[in-house]
């Protein structure tokens, strides 16, 4: 690497941090419960606006995988999503109506809270949508996993994101508030994907599936990416610059294998795909506060009706963590 290169990257990691510190005048404290974090405890951060139907099961299946904490931040909600998190026990909340895409689509938001609160934690960074999975995740707690981790001197932890669907139009089968999005939206693509390396910041690009398939037929390359490092052993320094797709330093982009064997990786299964669809994707449209013109948005609006049907004969239902291994989607790697 390059004198010139490598200070390039540390110029942009601090001024990812200087953005940190100064948009967290954004944020109001509405419920700091951050004094009840010990110190080996998991935390969750998440960004969310008008998700009050998701959030039940969303703190659920955290809360069973073995997350101590939530640190959550509230776009300017009208749903009722603000109040019901304050009044969670082991949520820490903060609430903005600043514009998502001038927080770098709310990665200034969490960065500071990662640097505030994260210090020497796991932190899993996740939307409300996104349901963290690993290996023996059916038999093992989240703390299984970091401990070993940690005991292997690992910094991070990758997980692709791959988005599930019903088999039918997506407004046949109504999701109820609390209820596990997997049992409508289970079923997906297992294997129209691509992956390419981005030689400045190490990381995979990965894109593919539905999405890719339905709403960027005509320009793949525009699909959105689906690759993630959302669990991290935080430190102060680290940063993250684009969503949770990389971080600041690099390295800890390297969350696979480049000597030809298989490092243990997870999964976040997407629940995007339900009968709330159409209404978010226009809301979202018509607020504009996405990536490149919210460009996703407008190819859900182009490319489809307001009750699209995206299962296909190549269509697969998800059974476990272990048929995505076999599939070659996620791995153990050589943790037994």
């Amino acid at each position: 690497m390059s004198f010139v290169r490598s200070y390039q990257l540390r110029l942009s990691r601090r001024h990812a941090l200087g953005r940190a510190v100064i948009k967290r005048r954004q944020l109001t404290v509405v419920n700091n419960q951050t004094k009840l974090i010990a110190p080996k405890d998991i935390l969750v951060f998440s960004t969310l606006r008008n998700e009050r139907v998701r959030l039940p099961y969303f703190l659920q299946y955290y809360r069973e995988k073995g997350v101590d904490h939530f640190l959550m931040v509230d776009n300017d909600s009208t749903d009722g999503s603000a109040e019901y998190l304050a009044a969670q026990p082991d949520v820490s909340l903060w609430t903005t109506s600043k514009s998502y895409r001038k927080a770098r689509f709310g990665v200034d938001w969490l960065n500071w809270l990662q640097l505030r609160y994260g210090h020497g934690h796991w932190c899993l960074t996740v939307d409300p949508d996104e349901f963290f999975i690993y290996p023996f995740c059916d038999t093992r707690p989240m703390q299984a996993l970091t401990d070993w981790l940690d005991s292997s001197d690992l910094k991070s932890f990758g997980a692709m994101l791959l988005d599930l669907y019903p088999k039918g139009p997506l407004n046949d089968q109504p999701y109820a508030e609390g209820q596990d999005p997997f049992e409508i939206a289970s079923w997906f693509d297992a294997g129209n994907y691509s992956i390419r390396f981005n030689p400045r910041e190490w990381n995979l690009w990965i894109q593919g599936g539905p999405r890719q398939r339905m709403f960027f037929a005509d320009d793949p390359a525009s699909a959105p990416a689906l690759n993630k490092i959302p669990l991290v052993k935080w430190n102060r320094r680290y940063a993250y610059t684009s969503s949770t797709h990389m971080l600041l330093p690099r390295g800890l982009n390297i969350t696979y294998d480049n000597l030809g064997g298989e490092k243990a990786s997870g999964m976040l299964l997407h629940a995007k795909f339900l009968n709330t669809f159409a209404d978010k994707a226009q809301e979202e449209l018509e607020r504009g506060q996405h990536y490149a013109g919210s460009q996703e948005y407008k190819a859900y609006a182009a490319g489809s009706t307001r009750n699209p049907d995206l299962w296909c004969r190549w269509s697969e239902k998800y059974i476990n963590w272990r048929q995505l291994e076999v599939l070659g989607l996620m791995s153990k790697g050589n943790w037994a």
